[in-house]
This record gives structure tokens, sequence and C-alpha cells, in this order.
């Protein structure tokens, strides 16, 4: 028995979505009318959005957005107040540098003090009862690229659920959610971890699992190169610059899409000895952190399903 796949275009990658009979196309398309759906609410990367509608006010007035989107911008401040490397805020520093977008280039550094004001999450004021959302200060911009594929890939299986699709792969650009059991004789899925210096469809290894999400942090597919020295696209609040560690990626596979992405991201900018002792106290989180020598570091969960290919 083989599953019915279908690829799309949206959240600026293709999406790969892949239903088992008695599920048919029908349920693949609900899918994708799910993904604009949240795209219109929530891309950064239009003129117009709910999140645009917040970001364009800053400074000026706090805005009221649905229940859905405040409460996924909430979850989104409330770990970047943490300050463990993710951060809803870092939006003008992405814009400042562009990196793996047109006009990549390295700022300066009065440039870069100046956006370090404005992507303060502590600055982002919340109101649970009107539901609103307010940046205190003229530039700030709240960005959800880091945090919205996993929401959305979480509601698409939800949706799924109540359709009564049986099995299933939500695949949003290297964010994959698996919906029940496969189709293989013990029910188990194998998904490969890229190798980040291969073409994309070469694997590192592969994880043996049961329905998990796995999503992947890595500085692989975005870098700009200026005199010799390498800039990829995941930054460090602190400082301005992109993270310097020795990791390639950081794979992490969870219940729900949503933590995934958020303990990818925190997990890469932690590094293996911090962020590996973060991601073993968090009960159902597992990682797998591979390094620029290829040297793949696993959570203890995952000592007997992750194999070297």
């Amino acid at each position: 028995m083989s599953l019915i796949n279908k690829s799309y275009y949206a959240l600026g990658t293709a999406i790969n979505l892949s239903v088992a009979a008695p599920a048919s196309e029908a349920d693949l398309d609900a899918g994708y009318a799910l993904i604009q759906h949240f795209e219109d609410k929530l891309t950064v990367n239009r003129n117009e959005s709910e999140v645009m509608s917040i970001n364009h006010n800053a400074g000026i007035k706090a805005i009221a957005v649905p229940e859905d989107t405040y409460g996924l911008i909430k979850r989104a401040v409330l770990v970047s107040r943490q300050h463990l490397g993710f951060n809803v805020a870092i939006g003008p520093l992405v814009k400042l540098w562009k990196i793996g977008f047109k006009g990549a280039n390295k700022p300066s550094d009065t440039d870069i003090e100046q956006r370090l004001k404005l992507i303060d999450p502590e600055r982002i004021q919340l109101d649970d009862e009107k539901q609103t959302v307010f940046l205190e200060e003229k530039g700030m911009e709240i960005d959800l690229g880091g945090i919205a594929k996993g929401y959305i890939a979480d509601e698409i299986k939800q949706l799924w659920l109540k359709r009564g699709v049986e099995t299933g792969i939500i695949d949003l650009g290297g964010n994959v959610l698996l919906v029940g059991p496969s189709q293989h004789a013990d029910k188990q899925w194998n998904v490969g971890v890229q190798n980040p210096l291969k073409p994309r469809s070469v694997s590192l290894g592969a994880i043996h699992t049961t329905a998990k999400s796995i999503g992947t942090s890595g500085i692989y597919e975005r870098r700009l190169v200026i005199d010799g020295h390498e800039y990829h696209h995941m930054f460090d609040s602190k400082t301005g610059y992109p993270i310097k560690n020795n990791l390639e990626s950081v794979t992490v596979v969870s219940d729900k899409s949503i933590d995934g992405e958020v303990w990818s991201t925190i997990g890469f900018y932690q590094g293996i000895e911090k962020g590996k002792a973060l991601i073993e106290a968090q009960p159902g989180i597992e990682a797998v952190f591979v390094t620029k020598d290829l040297e793949a570091i696993v959570t203890s969960g995952l000592k007997d399903k992750f194999s070297l290919m």
C-alpha cells in the first residue's frame, strides 16, 4: 500500500503532504488550504497580515489580533523572554544582514548596535484581556518564522485526525510531522537526518520512531561569505552576529512540531554541552546534534533509535 502524495509551494518553501488510503487527495488539499489560511495571518514577507499590522504600529499603538494568533505570539514572546536563544523580536537584525536574500551584506557595528535595542522581547507588551500586542519602539518587529511552521504542522495534524486520516506525513520544508502508524511491519517510521555537507536528499543517519515531529535548525541552507569569513542566518541576540559554535545542525524529536522548532533553535544557540543538558531536562524532547566534523551526538532517549548511515 502506498501513500498518496502532493507537493505545494507555501511559507517560502516546498511543502509535501502525504496520506494513506482511505484518506484521499481532498485531505491533502484541506491541509494546504489551512497552510494558506495561516500564512495569510502570520507572514512577515508581505505588507499585510495580522503580524504585519502589529509591526506597522510599532511605537504607535497596541493592535488586537484573533485568539489563535495572539496565543501563538504569546507563546513565542514567553519563550523569547527566557533568553535561551529563541527570539521572536529578531526581525530587524535578520533584515539588516539579509542572509539568504538579495543584498546580503555584513553590516557596520553601529548599525548592529542600533538593532540590538530593537530586538528586546521584554519590550513587547501583551494584554491577555484585550488580546493586544504592542511593540514599544518604532522599528521593532516580530517574526514568527522560527515557530509558525511548527504551529501550522500541528494544526494540520489536528485537522487530519478530525477528518479520519489514519497515516500521513506533513513535511513543511524540513519540518516533518508524522501521523499515525507507518506502513512497515513494526508500524515505526524511519526519518533521515540531513548530512549538512551533502545535497538535500543525502542523510547522515536515521531516526527509528513512532509518529513524532522531527524538526531541524541548521546553518547549511543559507550562507554569506565575505573576505573568507562565512556568516550564516542563525543570529545571536546578544552580539548581533551569527551564532559561533561547532554545530552544523540540531534535529529535535518531540510530540508537537511547535516544541521541535523552539528547542532546535535553543539547542543550536546553546551548543552541544549546554543545549544537550537543557533538552535532556525536557520531558518528551530528544535531539541529535551534528558538529562541523559530522559527529552526531544524541540525547539519552535516542540512544537506541538513531543510527548512522
